[in-house]
């Protein structure tokens, strides 16, 4: 038997994430039926942990009670919820069976559901991170919370005989441990994300709920740092997790927000962090000093701190500041030590935060190195309730409007140094020791001592199974000194392809030297940290660009040490708000140095700004932010199209009946009527309408799509491929272009279902073979692990078997294939069933199947060396989905199978 702990260093957490609902959509989608033998699980008895033999069911069991019901609230609100939501919000899956409606199917009772999650069945894998108590606390929850009020009859009496006949046992198993993999990771001394500063006094988060779409919620005394930076102040291991003093800088408004102290930094509450649905992260600890939501200088052209920003939906104010009146440059990370660079008008900021005396009475500093300006100047610095004490020369400090002042003459560079406390400040820290200069914030950026590139191998396992694509499999570096979960979500070549840099959600980017290694060992390295939610990352003439929520950032090691120092803000125009959804996905570069990203909505919302579900061009001097096009609600990634056009997937949900592949062209509006800008029009005829409409049961969420241009790589040189985040597959994608639209299908790549979903993926300028990359978050079916990197390699000994081209025409459909078939199979209508059906596009998630239909095939004609198959189609007519299933062999005698999904708009001239 494998003992408890060899599946903990095998598995991520993140296995947690939609086990139950997989339990849980599994077993409510047939009536009750007997429950699985045991050759139908998983994993056999003898490959359970010792102590699952020796379970006391009815202990634990009995044991149930009010600590065990809240327990089990926390495994459904990270586990459950994100899926199947509850009665009043549908999760990201409102489609999945509603268990407090309907039966279950393998038991209901509590020993059965134990033994599904235990084991795993079906498509569900074992949940080998919960150990008995948990696992029986969630169920607990789940039957009080739902199946005691379900008309399904699912709620089960424990009765004195029921309880007498499960196996008896003599131990509860293993206590609980806690893993929260996000807090203990080490993200650096500073971290990027969106934050609400609050005390530990201030009353609960207030979220939204009901039906979509859901209120916005009065978040006017709520102080946000849409594009915030958190920063360690005092001194120890760990990073920013581990600290008890922090400064917050929000760097659209360039104002310090605020300083507070504490143990845990913030409450972790994200999709991307702990998993939780339709919340934010707020500070934990005791607030020092806080700033209101206003611009943190004046105007240099008025003098007034009025916000002028775009207004919301919601009446709030949003985005940067205009470049005319401040602009964020970048970040400076002087080994450890934040150094943030702006301007105000034409005058240049340098802005360095300090912990001058960490002791109860704590003592913060703001250290500025300002240019000289043609005006005055004036900087908000905090409210007059606070202690604030000015070393400077030449600035001086004032109290207006309730605020303390900063005054900077015109025409004459200064330093400053600013002290607050919630207390009184000693009079020794604020004198200045004669002959001692002020700090020289310019001179540490420029001369910073090297730091140590620390280096973590990883092998390479190559695989050989024989088919004309293989996946070769990057195990990540997981054993690294920072607690990395290693989750990557973009990937670009650099050093003429010999390396690959590789972006992740947590904020990272990591160098993997010799990434065309065909087995063996790889080196890692961290070489950039902090970052907000990167979803993209793009080498251009030689330099790294990263794809974030908040901006796109541009690296630069200045110092040559291997690890980046300067963060430049590239382009900060993005639109941030506190929602979970609005991820900014992918980052693409045209030939004239142009970059492009997709701006996602809000789920279960309606829009607040202008970039919510857009996607976005960025000029190549990053000076101006231009929305292509809108009406997309999860768009993740872009792929450019050589005629100037874009592929943007979308997912299923509120006014998106199925999943899209969509081609984009300027000016299109792509469906959604909760985004931004749509028209009064709600019918299909005021949307441009997909490539290809998506059944969930072929990619239930379809990520980036790119081209395959590599010679290297076999017949499929020169198709389109679809990444799927959902299930882990690569589709070959099949356009058709008609009079008045393009059409098209997927088809799935042969190769084994990657165990991570698929995001993002490039092909290497020297071996031409695809690399992709991907992670395991909300709303993919692939949780084995927490991220993978891959290549996927050309076999040129091995036929693909595979249609390549599709053309839908007149009186039937034409498939070209990959290689020549066998004649008799071909023509042989039996090995072949079409099937379509219509949707209906509403303002409710997703959309049931309509007039579902089986086409009768007449004939069949085999033509060009038998890659070319005619299928003659009764009744042939557009459709919303159609999907052709064949079984079939090679002109070698080899079977292979395999279904195309595709859309139908118009029929095509015949011809063959």
């Amino acid at each position: 038997m494998i003992p408890a702990i060899a599946f903990d260093l095998k598995f991520s957490m993140l296995c947690l994430l939609f086990i139950l609902a997989f339990v849980l959509m599994n077993a409510c989608n047939a009536p009750q039926q007997e429950k699985p033998d045991d050759q139908s699980y998983i994993l056999a008895a003898a490959d359970l942990p010792d102590y699952e033999t020796a379970i006391d069911h009815r202990q634990l069991i009995t044991s149930w009670d009010d600590a065990s019901l809240d327990r089990g609230l926390v495994i459904y609100r990270t586990t459950c919820f994100p899926c199947h939501g509850d009665r009043d919000q549908p999760g990201s899956l409102p489609n999945s069976r509603k268990f407090w409606e309907e039966d279950f199917k393998n038991g209901h009772d509590p020993f059965s559901i134990y033994q599904t999650i235990t084991r795993g069945h079906g498509e569900m894998p074992p949940q080998v991170h919960l150990v008995p108590q948990q696992k029986y606390d969630v169920i607990h929850f789940i039957r009080e919370s739902f199946l005691k009020q379900s008309s399904s009859g699912s709620y089960q009496d424990i009765s004195e005989a029921w309880l007498e006949a499960l196996p008896s046992g003599t131990t509860t198993g293993p206590d609980p441990q806690p893993y929260h993999p996000w807090k203990d990771m080490d993200y650096g001394n500073w971290l990027m994300q969106c934050y609400e500063l609050a005390d530990s006094d201030d009353p609960p988060k207030v979220i939204s709920g009901g039906k979509a779409p859901l209120a916005n919620e009065d978040y006017n005394n709520v102080n946000f740092a849409y594009k915030g930076i958190a920063i360690r102040l005092d001194s120890g291991e760990g990073g920013v997790a581990k600290g008890n003093s922090f400064a917050l800088f929000d760097h659209d408004l360039l104002r310090f927000v605020g300083a507070w102290s504490g143990e845990g930094f913030i409450d972790w509450e994200s999709i991307l962090l702990d998993d939780q649905h339709n919340v934010y992260p707020r500070t934990v600890g005791k607030v020092q000093a806080a700033n209101p939501i206003t611009p943190g200088w004046a105007n240099p052209e008025t003098g007034t701190f009025e916000d002028i920003r775009i207004v919301g939906s919601d009446g709030r104010r949003y985005g940067p500041l205009p470049r005319s009146w401040a602009h964020y440059k970048g970040l400076y990370d002087v080994n450890g030590k934040v150094i943030i660079k702006y301007s105000v008008g034409e005058t240049e900021v340098l802005e360095k935060y300090g912990l001058e005396d960490g002791t109860d009475n704590r003592i913060f500093s703001r250290t500025l190195q300002i240019s000289a300006s043609d005006r005055p100047l004036k900087m908000r610095i905090l409210p007059d309730t606070c202690r604030v004490k000015l070393l400077s020369d030449h600035g001086r400090l004032e109290e207006e409007a309730g605020f303390f002042v900063l005054h900077v003459p015109p025409r004459r560079a200064i330093k400053a140094k600013i002290l607050f406390s919630k207390e009184e400040i000693p009079e020794a820290q604020i004198k200045r020791q004669p002959g001692v200069e002020m700090e020289d914030l310019k001179s540490q950026i420029v001369t910073f001592p090297a730091s140590t590139l620390q280096v973590v191998n990883s092998t390479v396992t190559q695989n050989q199974k024989g088919a004309a694509y293989e996946v070769d499999i990057f195990n990540l570096p997981l054993d690294n000194p920072w607690h990395s979960r290693v989750r990557p979500t973009g990937i670009d070549f650099f050093n003429n392809g010999a390396d690959a840099m590789v972006c992740t959600i947590d904020g990272e980017v990591w160098r993997v030297e010799n990434i065309q290694t065909p087995s063996g060992t790889v080196k890692w390295s961290r070489i950039a940290t902090g970052m907000f939610q990167p979803l993209g990352i793009k080498i251009h003439e030689d330099q790294i660009y990263v794809g974030c929520r908040d901006q796109i950032v541009k690296l630069h090691d200045i110092n040559r040490d291997g690890v980046i120092d300067f963060y430049e803000s590239f382009n900060n125009d993005h639109q941030v708000t506190e929602h979970f959804h609005e991820f900014a996905m992918g980052l693409q570069c045209d030939d004239q140095g142009n970059f492009y990203y997709a701006k996602s909505g809000r789920h279960a919302r309606t829009s607040l700004v202008p970039q919510h579900g857009t996607l976005i061009k960025v000029s190549a001097d990053g000076l101006t932010s231009t929305i292509l096009a809108n009406g997309f609600r999860a768009a993740n990634g872009v792929c450019l199209n050589p005629d100037g056009s874009f592929y943007v997937t979308d997912q299923e949900g509120y006014w998106n009946p199925m999943n899209r592949i969509n081609r984009v062209v300027p000016g299109g509006f792509y469906g959604n009527m909760w985004g931004y800008g749509a028209p009064l029009d709600s019918s299909d005829l005021a949307m441009e309408m997909p490539l290809c409409w998506v059944d969930k049961e072929y990619d239930r969420s379809p990520a980036e799509l790119l081209w395959a241009e590599s010679k290297q790589w076999g017949p499929l040189n020169g198709h389109l491929l679809s990444l799927s985040y959902g299930y882990g597959k690569i589709f070959v994608v099949l356009p058709q272009e008609t009079s008045n639209h393009t059409q098209g299908g997927i088809v799935e790549l042969p190769v084994p279902q990657f165990p991570t979903g698929l995001i993002r993926g490039r092909f290497n300028p020297v071996d031409g073979q695809l690399y992709t990359c991907g992670m395991s978050a909300w709303a993919t079916n692939q949780m084995i692990q927490t991220g993978g990197l891959y290549r996927v390699r050309y076999n040129p000994d091995r036929k693909l078997n595979l249609p390549v081209e599709m053309q839908v025409i007149e009186s039937g459909i034409k498939l070209v294939f990959s290689e020549a078939l066998h004649p008799q199979e071909a023509i042989d209508t039996a090995n072949f069933t079409i099937n379509t059906w219509e949707l209906k596009r509403t303002r409710n998630y997703g959309s049931k199947r309509y007039d579902v239909r089986n086409m009768t095939i007449e004939d069949i004609q085999l033509t060009d060396q038998n890659q070319c198959l005619y299928l003659e189609v009764n009744n042939l007519k557009p459709t919303w989905i159609m999907e052709i299933i064949y079984t079939l062999k090679n002109d070698a005698g080899e079977e292979f199978s395999g279904a195309i999904q595709n859309t139908i708009y118009a029929l095509a001239q015949d011809e063959i």
